[in-house]
């Protein structure tokens, strides 16, 4: 599997960025991403946008607000947060289930210790507790399935930032979205900063550090 290096932290490049590697970048393997924004919200590609943003807190503190091109629901980014992105090549799309991208991600975090596992059909979870959510889009051949991971979210912003759904928590505030997601970090045998979990993340998808590194051109 090849790494394509992207260390911007723009999320309306990043987002620009991954589109562009589905429709654009050929290659004989699949390849992956590894990428932080700083503060934003990232919403689904068929989302009001309005319901799902809390557009006072978004104003006051300047988030950037971006539509990505797979679906699911908004999400709050923030450099806490770690960003893969998986792109393959597919003959059956019959054949795609998230599993198959979920299971690498899951993998890498034993090695810290961190027994997480794949929650319905798209999250990752540690004891019941979100700490990833996965999306896929699929471009005539190609699939891209990306997702988070809240390595150390700022998870007061991540509540003041989102119109949260009702049905998807009891109440209101902090207490009830803390009940529902965790932090990586908070699950760790020995205490590390997110620069060091991407290195471990990214050690473990190359291959030990095996896979091609690719860096794209200005252009």
């Amino acid at each position: 599997m090849k790494y394509i290096l992207n260390s911007s932290t723009d999320p309306y490049y990043n987002l620009a960025l991954e589109e562009y590697c589905l429709k654009n970048v050929d290659m004989d393997e699949d390849y992956f991403l590894l990428w932080q924004n700083a503060p934003a919200i990232i919403v689904g590609k068929n989302q009001n946008t309005f319901e799902e943003i809390n557009p006072r807190f978004v104003e006051e503190n300047g988030i950037p607000v971006a539509r990505r091109i797979s679906g699911g629901g908004a999400v709050y980014h923030d450099f806490g947060n770690l960003n893969f992105t998986f792109i393959a090549n597919i003959e059956d799309a019959a054949t795609v289930d998230f599993k198959k991208y979920a299971e690498p991600i899951i993998e890498a975090l034993k090695t810290l210790g961190i027994e997480a596992e794949l929650s319905g059909r798209n999250d990752i979870t540690i004891d019941g507790k979100k700490i990833s959510g996965n999306a896929q889009r699929m471009y005539r051949k190609k699939l891209m399935q990306h997702g988070t991971l809240l390595f150390d979210v700022n998870i007061h912003d991540l509540v003041d930032s989102l119109n949260v759904k009702m049905d998807k928590i009891t109440s209101k505030g902090i207490k009830s979205v803390r009940s529902r997601v965790t932090n990586i970090k908070e699950h760790l045998a020995e205490e590390i900063d997110i620069k060091a979990f991407w290195e471990l993340i990214h050690l473990y998808l190359s291959e030990d550090g095996s896979s091609e590194e690719i860096l794209l051109s200005e252009d």
